[in-house]
């Protein structure tokens, strides 16, 4: 299989400057071009997203076989150390992968990805990868996609897990079988088995659930109109509350970015040097790649 070769930059993305490294995960670096998962070797074939946060890369082994490794944070911020953040963000996001390991829509988990030396990355999350494309703005699907995304989101429910972030549309995968899958669980949440599930559970669940009927609205209108169907779901007054926080601060962090040269425009993502594969303007929107 050949190697995947990074898309050139068009437009905005060739008047900005890459990232200082304070802003990367790995610092300067990138993701290794070599490493073992289960005493396998890998090597790199393409950097799917490399932000603030974490790094995530696609592999490949000698038999063909393809992973996606997730690098959480490892390069300090300001001179403050964060190794130890992004060595908590993995064993959690681990934790995750495991206690969902049995529902469809879930990637397998594998071995934690190791340096060529064989050393552990604390780091670090390996996954299997699932051929498809991130779910696109209105992109028709089946009709089971939302049916069946809709009932592992209450499976995650039921199981104390509280999925966060499901207003981005590119965690969602669409596989090339149709089929959905959740990829990302960096901020998801597992609610203690001691507490109550009071009202703070019930309010993010019912956030999961808003997040997933409005992409369901927007991708199948027919399931959401006509007689005997529902309208589409109206705003959670907590919904309101959190943009009235959150916009502000979204654009702050926006425009800091275009100040720093990060950014071009109004701010938006697409517009980096290096974008976050689901969101890069030049590429179709059912791909055979997708970041986490």
């Amino acid at each position: 299989m050949p190697p995947l070769a990074s898309p050139p930059m068009t437009g905005a993305a060739q008047q900005v400057r890459p990232r200082p490294r304070w802003l990367r995960a790995l610092g300067s670096e990138g993701p290794p071009q070599r490493l073992e998962i289960a005493a396998v070797p890998y090597r790199l074939r393409e950097v799917f997203k490399h932000d603030s946060w974490a790094a995530t890369a696609l592999y490949e082994a000698p038999s063909g076989a393809l992973r996606v490794v997730k690098l959480h944070r490892q390069a300090a911020a300001l001179g403050l150390p964060l190794a130890w953040l992004g060595r908590r963000l993995a064993r959690h996001e681990t934790r995750l992968l495991q206690r969902l390991s049995d529902l469809p829509g879930i990637p397998p988990l594998d071995a934690p990805p190791a340096g060529e030396d064989g050393r552990p990355l604390a780091n670090g999350v390996a996954r299997d990868y699932i051929l498809g494309a991130p779910l696109g703005h209105r992109q028709p699907v089946g009709d089971r996609f939302f049916p069946a995304l809709d009932d592992l989101l209450r499976r995650l429910h039921d199981r104390g897990v509280l999925y966060i972030d499901l207003h981005k549309r590119e965690n969602i995968v669409v596989s090339d079988r149709g089929e959905p899958f959740l990829i990302d669980f960096q901020i998801s949440l597992i609610w203690p088995r001691w507490l109550p599930r009071g009202p703070l559970f019930q309010i993010l669940r019912r956030s999961d659930l808003y997040h997933l009927t409005k992409h369901w609205a927007r991708c199948r209108p027919d399931q959401w109109s006509g007689e005997g169907r529902p309208a589409a779901p109206p705003i959670p007054w907590w919904i309101h509350a959190h943009r009235l926080i959150a916009r502000p601060v979204r654009e702050f962090r926006r425009r800091l970015l275009v100040l720093l040269g990060v950014r071009a425009g109004q701010g938006r993502v697409e517009t980096e040097h290096f974008a976050e594969h689901a969101l890069r303007p030049d590429l179709p929107a059912a791909g055979e790649n997708q970041a986490a």
